[in-house]
């Protein structure tokens, strides 16, 4: 889309739940009075929630993405990664996917540049470990357990055997649970077609310092979370973490070795460092905002999602958690506010009613709180499904197509090969390894790492 310099320029950064709702609402409410540009280094919306799916060969890769060029069709997308923000001139400054330097102006700005990775000072743990923020992680993670398992039922060695089924998660937050409970039962359809030797299984392990599963949750939801995974053969290590990882094994705090080709790191996130360089006051690493998601002493710049402490309304003193809900719903209310601050309606505070949570534990399972009323077992799953059908804001009947198919034929365990562990560091963070697009591959037997 052309701009026109008579209009107000508006650019949001990211396109996240945050910032895929900004653009959204505001392109509804200025109806074509106001230019809008998207930045962002992919041209689609990513819907987080169900990329364990992905993962594990329910869904594929396409059925989570949502393009934004198709959604948003009058917002002007423009491809690549801010690496500044000038506040005293007014511009963006970015690099494009084949590495050139761009700019732009604006007079209202939205940041929701969102999270990346939340890295510990874990010896190994960088170079052997995987993240897992978007569809390239998961990609990688699908090939590679289907390739432990099938180098596993071809080895002589048991210990070598018994080290490709071991599959490690660290961190027992929603990520955590979700990725072991949807490999649980991914790596138990592969072994069907390619059976291991004599008295050895596929072994997930799921790690976290927290006393329990999903410990944000209320201990009701987390017990049937934790209920799920024990009943489908996951090892649940409570009160352990990481306290080194090497290409063949992981040492746990206490004292336990696993050896194993497969650490998923999953121990949560943090604020794009982006918004750090702002000069702004800041709140543990996330932008500080006003309930009308404005940064103080500059009323042209917003910014809302997993890179802004907003505060809640709801309880005195704290700020709104990490969480896609949260995000969802402060892009809708930051267009709502960028659309006021140009004379298009009025402004509103911030305020959130919580509508509960969802667990998708895979198969028929669930763990879920709609409006506070806890559910489990299949009503569970069925109500998760449901949840994430209704929030999708495209593709829902391939996705049910694909759950339909799901559960009536088998997986198809093949590896695409289409994403190389040095494609994927855990230090999503890095700008050098974002742009590294021309780098040699190298052979996967001599440079794979370990998963997330």
């Amino acid at each position: 889309m052309s701009r026109t310099a008579s209009r107000p320029h508006v650019v949001i950064v990211g396109a996240g739940f945050a910032g895929f709702q900004a653009a959204r609402t505001l392109s509804r409410l200025t109806r074509g009075r106001a230019d809008i540009t998207l930045l962002n280094p992919t041209d689609y919306f990513l819907y987080l929630p169900l990329l364990p799916q992905v993962a594990a060969g329910v869904l594929e890769p396409r059925r989570v993405t949502v393009s934004l060029a198709g959604a948003l069709r009058h917002v002007r997308l423009v491809l690549g990664e801010a690496d500044g923000i000038d506040l005293t001139r007014r511009a963006v400054r970015y690099a494009d996917p084949e590495g050139q330097d761009g700019e732009l102006s604006y007079d209202r700005l939205v940041l929701a540049v969102g999270s990346v990775n939340k890295l510990l000072p874990v010896p190994g743990v960088a170079e052997h470990a995987h993240g897992f923020r978007g569809l390239p992680e998961a990609l990688y993670l699908r090939d590679h357990v289907t390739r432990q398992i099938e180098l596993a039922a071809a080895a002589d060695d048991p210990g070598a055997c018994r080290a490709r089924c071991t599959f490690v998660v660290a961190g027992a937050g929603y990520t955590g649970v979700e990725v072991a409970a949807h490999g649980a039962l991914f790596t138990r359809s592969l072994v069907r077609r390619q059976p291991l030797r004599a008295g050895i299984e596929p072994r997930w392990v799921l790690l976290d310092i927290a006393p329990r599963v999903l410990p944000e949750l209320d201990r009701r939801l987390s017990g049937t979370a934790d209920r799920v995974l024990r009943r489908r053969g996951v090892e649940v290590r409570t009160g352990t973490s990481v306290k080194e990882a090497t290409r063949d094994g992981v040492l746990l705090s206490d004292g336990d070795l696993l050896p194993t080709r497969t650490l998923l790191w999953c121990v949560g996130v943090r604020p794009d460092p982006l918004v750090a360089g702002i000069g702004s006051p800041m709140e543990r690493g996330r932008l500080l905002v006003d309930p009308y998601l404005n940064v103080p002493g500059h009323p042209e710049v917003f910014a809302c999602g997993d890179a802004a402490a907003v505060p809640d309304l709801t309880e005195t003193g704290q700020y709104t958690a990490m969480t896609a809900q949260h995000a969802w719903r402060q892009g809708k209310a930051a267009g709502r506010n960028v659309a006021a601050s140009l004379d298009l309606g009025n402004r509103r505070p911030y305020r959130h009613h919580d509508l509960g949570f969802t667990v998708d534990l895979g198969g028929v399972s669930g763990a879920a709180n709609p409006l506070g009323v806890p559910l489990s077992g299949p009503l569970a799953g069925a109500v998760t499904r449901g949840y994430h059908l209704a929030a999708m804001p495209g593709n829902r009947v391939r996705v049910a197509a694909d759950w339909l198919l799901d559960a009536v034929l088998p997986r198809q365990g093949v590896q695409l090969g289409l994403v190389r562990s040095w494609s994927v560091p855990l230090d999503t963070a890095s700008p050098e390894t974002a742009r590294v697009a021309g780098a040699p591959e190298r052979a996967e037997g001599a440079a794979e790492k370990t998963e997330e």
